[in-house]
């Protein structure tokens, strides 16, 4: 047990029976626990395995790798259709978390044998992705923009390209792809 996660918990208004809940059935499997991004994290040999989080309207395990997890009971949800690794189990109070424990170990020791073999997640490449139409205009008329684009970091490629994509009328999306223009050219992700 971590004492910056003693720490974590003491302060947990919402969730806390549940977190330690999660926390007792994860630390029986024998992984290491640690805070990281403000959460408990618990990895294998230094690889991550699992994140306990907490969100208004649940609670949740996350598997880093849980893409390359059985999902036989269906217990696993993609977060957003964007989210390519990660899967959760989510709750909504301590007693459904009781009620699977065993799966939540069974997940446990699959993602420890994922680890060990080595196995990796195969990601998109951003080539991947939907380009806006209206922002294929853009790039096709403007050579710095193409260029400016090209040169940001695939995630901040792919959070734009998302963005953009998102809006359901044209006009939104034209309106998106003109608002950032000036930070694509300054080099800057769409959070920067």
């Amino acid at each position: 047990m971590n004492p910056k996660v003693d720490i974590f918990l003491s302060k947990s208004d919402k969730w806390r029976e549940e977190f330690e809940a999660l926390r007792t059935i994860v630390l029986e499997c024998g992984l290491t626990e640690e805070l990281k991004w403000g959460q408990p994290c618990y990895s294998f040999n230094k690889s991550n395995i699992a994140i306990i989080q907490g969100f208004k309207e649940y609670c949740a395990l996350l598997f880093f790798k849980g893409a390359l997890l059985s999902n036989a009971d269906g217990l696993l949800i993609q977060q957003t259709g964007h989210v390519q690794s990660a899967r959760q189990i989510r709750f909504t109070d301590a007693k459904e978390i009781w009620t699977v424990k065993q799966e939540i170990k069974n997940y446990i020791f699959e993602a420890i044998e994922v680890e060990k073999a080595g196995l990796k997640v195969e990601m998109k490449k951003t080539s991947d992705f939907e380009v806006a139409e209206e922002f294929q205009q853009k790039l096709k008329a403007l050579p710095a923009l193409r260029i400016a684009f090209e040169a940001l970091t695939p995630g901040r490629q792919r959070a734009y390209l998302f963005h953009f994509s998102e809006a359901k009328q044209s006009k939104t999306r034209s309106a998106r792809v003109e608002k950032y223009i000036p930070q694509i050219l300054s080099g800057k992700g769409i959070n920067d």
